[in-house]
């Protein structure tokens, strides 16, 4: 799908508030209701624009602490990658997961009570016998910017 100036607008506007309405859209961009919405919808309907998420103030969050953990699997054919990926989406507690290239597999997102949970979810994932050879546990200690777009 080729985007024009108008799309990239109306994606920037929707990236700053996902919740504005029809006519505050057509305001951003320069256009009138119908027509905004349309293309929206449009982008909606092409996978350019995947979902509307709440940004939540970590304290605030019901999970006490947050885990950024690198792991690197043991083999690398695909039945692996998807055996681990799998394990993954099923763990509530990994609330992202990226793999990546450059000497670790993957970067996840745990959220969690405590150390002590976040200690049982890993032993808990190195019982399932997903693949795991090695990982590392990082604690957020702050968010300096935490935004994904």
């Amino acid at each position: 799908m080729k985007l024009d100036s108008i799309d990239l607008r109306i994606i920037e506007a929707m990236k700053r508030n996902g919740r504005m309405t029809k006519q505050a859209l057509a305001e951003a961009v320069g256009l009138s209701a119908t027509p905004a919405w349309a293309r929206l919808k449009r982008l909606e309907a092409n996978g350019v624009i995947t979902g509307y998420h709440a940004r939540v103030v970590q304290p605030k969050r019901a999970a006490g602490v947050r885990v950024l953990m690198e792991v690197t699997l043991a083999s690398h054919r695909h039945a692996d990658f998807k055996r681990f990926e799998a394990a993954v989406e099923a763990v509530p507690e990994v609330v992202s997961c990226w793999a990546v290239g450059g000497g670790v597999d993957y970067f996840l997102t745990v959220e969690v009570e405590t150390i002590d949970s976040y200690q049982r979810l890993v032993d808990r994932l190195l019982a399932m016998e997903v693949g795991i050879q090695r990982y590392f546990t990082y604690i957020v200690t702050r968010a300096v910017k935490d935004r994904l777009d």
